[in-house]
């Protein structure tokens, strides 16, 4: 497992810009939220999930996480069917913050475009850029609202 700037980050993953992950199984695409949006968002409090069947579309917000500080938008690292939701999420919103690339993973989606698709996300160094960038982000706009 990567451990960029504290947060993990594993190398065996594809990450979306918006923060979420797909771990490639086949053409089984499971999705969550990275240990960066997790921890900057703090505690999860709800977790608002499209329906197994919908179609979505790569980089297409299709749910909504809220923490008790803001609400986030989960976007589709890959294109295709949701086949699967995390159901204990129902229950346990906190398995986002708690395991957020095993039992905290949010949906499973059937890809229709994965080989072209995956160019499009990110993975090594560009990952490392990334979480920089994102940091920096975060500094600034905590700054910004003193």
């Amino acid at each position: 497992m990567a451990d960029i700037k504290g947060y993990n980050m594993p190398d065996e993953l594809y990450y979306h810009k918006e923060n979420s992950w797909a771990r490639v199984e086949g053409t089984k695409v499971t999705v969550g939220m990275t240990d960066l949006f997790q921890k900057e968002a703090g505690d999860i409090v709800f977790v608002d999930l499209p329906d197994e069947g919908d179609d979505v579309s790569q980089g297409e917000v299709c749910g909504k996480i809220q923490s008790r500080k803001w609400i986030g938008k989960l976007v589709s690292p890959v294109s295709g069917e949701i086949v699967e939701t995390n159901e204990d999420l129902d229950d346990d919103t906190g398995l986002i913050n708690q395991d957020p690339y095993g039992k905290g993973w949010i949906l499973k989606i059937e890809a229709s475009d994965l080989e072209s698709e995956l160019a499009n996300l990110m993975q090594g160094q560009a990952l490392v850029a990334f979480v920089e960038a994102e940091i920096k982000r975060s500094e600034e706009e905590k700054a910004k609202a003193k």
